[in-house]
């Protein structure tokens, strides 16, 4: 009996050990609903606030998480800065806590840029009051990815409620280095959560490392959604400002094949003008873009998808599809090398797990302000 007894007490933590971590797995492994609006609800379950992460998130975050501060910017001078400019230079760097930048509504001409060595950054505005980041940087001037409005370099960045938009002229073809960037991502962990992306050629910039964007709008004609970033994009609408000629969505710059890289496009509705646009062109050789359960209405182009002419480029590109709708998702004319996912195969790309979210993914912020 004594020896039993000690058995037992063995197995408990090792059970107990074991039901956690499929707890955790769960988090990350659980798919996307078929039905979008089912949506949030499986989000809320998946992406439990601080009190309820305390044991699977990365240490750094947690303490981060643990002190957060508010400052507030305000162009009436009410707050503690008139610029956002002002309240990023205020953050010291090597920070280690989370700095809310509460921004109130107003439109900001100011060129932003978030260096690598201030991580734990929010840019948080009122959802009934979104303030509008802006500014006219061209890739002539600055060179297309420091053209950006808003270039964020530090991790675990977070965004929530505000606008960033780039005011250059849409580009005519025949203007020289008129891509214009409104957002440039290349911190790694950042969550946007309601940010309005609006630009023409270029619009954003997902430069690298894991992000998600859930319940966004980004507009654009050519590549707007471009870089070698491993992202996520949930319900996130895709506005293309087409014509008569061709509009790209997304150019991945996937050219090794040990890049984990990719963009998935989950629930995320492609609306828009004109009726020659491609869901993804081949940017670098082995480019990896999926669309899931995303209604393409009739702007997309019956061939969807592009290796850039570049023929050499087919046997390593990844274009996948997976149950979409809407008169865009009619496969007859697709390009050949289009594939056509199955549940077991789709399922990395339409889970959190895509993104390694238990590790750092935290609902949107809601400070007291």
């Amino acid at each position: 009996m004594a020896s039993q007894s000690r058995t037992s007490y063995m197995i408990m933590p090792l059970m107990v050990a074991l039901l956690t971590a499929n707890i955790v797995l769960a988090d990350d492994n659980v798919p996307v609903p078929a039905d979008k609006s089912q949506l949030n609800n499986w989000y809320n379950q998946n992406v439990q606030p601080l009190s309820q992460r305390k044991n699977t998130l990365d240490p750094g975050l947690l303490a981060a998480e643990s002190a957060a501060t508010v400052i507030k910017v305000k162009q009436d001078g009410s707050g503690n800065f008139k610029t956002i400019t002002e309240a990023i230079k205020s953050i010291p760097k090597g920070n280690t806590k989370r700095v809310i930048v509460y921004i109130g509504g107003g439109i900001y001409n100011e060129k932003i840029k978030i260096e690598r060595e201030k991580p734990f950054v929010t840019l948080y505005g009122a959802p009934g009051n979104m303030p509008n980041l802006t500014y006219g940087g061209t890739a002539l001037k600055y060179g297309t990815v420091d053209s950006a409005t808003l270039i964020v370099e530090s991790d675990y960045f977070v965004a929530s409620n505000i606008m960033i938009s780039n005011s250059a002229p849409r580009p005519d073809g025949k203007r020289i280095g008129a891509q214009a960037v409104a957002l440039r991502a290349s911190g790694d962990k950042a969550a946007f959560y309601n940010v309005k992306l609006l630009g023409f050629q270029d619009t954003l910039c997902d430069d690298a490392d894991w992000h998600i964007y859930k319940d966004c709008l980004i507009q654009g004609t050519v590549d707007f959604v471009f870089g070698n970033g491993k992202s996520l994009f949930l319900n996130t609408e895709l506005r293309v400002l087409g014509d008569s000629g061709m509009s790209v969505i997304a150019a991945h710059g996937r050219d090794k094949k040990t890049d984990d890289t990719g963009y998935s496009f989950v629930h995320c509705p492609v609306t828009g003008t004109g009726t020659g646009t491609l869901l993804a062109r081949a940017w670098m050789s082995k480019s990896k873009v999926v669309f899931g359960y995303c209604n393409l209405s009739n702007v997309v182009n019956d061939t969807a998808w592009s290796n850039n002419n570049h023929p050499e480029y087919d046997r390593d590109l990844y274009f996948g599809e997976y149950k979409n709708t809407g008169p865009g998702a009619d496969l007859k004319g697709r390009y050949k090398y289009t594939k056509q996912l199955s549940d077991a195969e789709a399922k990395n790309f339409i889970s959190l797990g895509y993104i390694q979210a238990s590790k750092w993914l935290l609902p949107p912020p809601t400070p007291k302000v």
